[in-house]
């Protein structure tokens, strides 16, 4: 069988707020498949963001464990859990996030400086990867002169320049029309398809929900079903 990407075991998380306890995660166990499409659903305030931040690294658990590319994450000092984030996960964002005063090829290589990747593979790298999303003429475009479209092409980008095993991408066409979201989602399935990649989603898009290859139904901070297609 082969190795899950990520697992959760008996995950709980809990947050103190003004002296009351808020459990948004409750006794979770699943595991996430390498390269598929996986997605995370549930009404807001389920507990889907809080998931996607154990996986990535962004949060630890109050109680289970997390596994991510089969380390556990509790094993980390917060400067080697940092270090591991930045080398093996990819985030993209609804909203964007990129950086306004950078062109789209700064956007995208500010991850290898954080890496202190030499200059001639970054060039290499982030040409190679904004080819890959179709923005190569766009290169040198500031955030402010491209679509929206556009700049989830950076951000993606931006997540897959590192070579990461695992994207998690929290509602990436929430802000997108539907002809430009469609497109998206078969941008980063043809990814995923011709790539080692894991492609992990909080969203609430229908039209995204009906390529999941596993779907994780979150109500009230627990795992209430789990839908999955046979692995090809």
């Amino acid at each position: 069988m082969t190795e899950a990407v990520v697992r959760l075991m008996n995950v709980e998380k809990v947050y103190a707020e003004d002296g009351l306890r808020v459990a948004a995660v409750r006794d979770v166990s699943f595991d996430v498949q390498p390269r598929r499409f996986s997605m995370i659903v549930g009404p807001s305030g389920s507990g889907k963001t809080t998931l996607l931040n154990l996986i990535g690294c962004i949060d630890v658990p109050s109680a289970g464990s997390v596994e991510v590319c089969g380390q556990p994450i509790a094993e980390l000092s917060d400067d080697a859990l940092a270090d591991f984030r930045s080398r093996n996960v990819g985030f993209v964002f609804q909203n964007f996030n990129l950086l306004p005063v950078l062109t789209a090829f700064e956007n995208v290589e500010y991850p290898l400086l954080l890496l202190e990747e030499p200059a001639a593979r970054r060039r290499q790298r982030v040409m190679e990867v904004l080819e890959a999303v179709g923005l190569a003429d766009k290169k040198d475009h500031r955030p402010n002169q491209l679509s929206g479209g556009q700049k989830q092409r950076v951000a993606i980008g931006r997540a897959l320049v590192k070579a990461p095993q695992i994207v998690l991408a929290d509602e990436p066409t929430a802000n997108l029309d539907t002809r430009t979201g469609a497109e998206i989602i078969g941008l980063m399935r043809e990814i995923q398809e011709r790539s080692a990649v894991s492609f992990v989603f909080s969203t609430h898009d229908s039209q995204l929900m009906s390529h999941a290859d596993e779907t994780f139904v979150i109500r009230d901070g627990r795992l209430a079903a789990h839908r999955g297609k046979e692995a090809p």
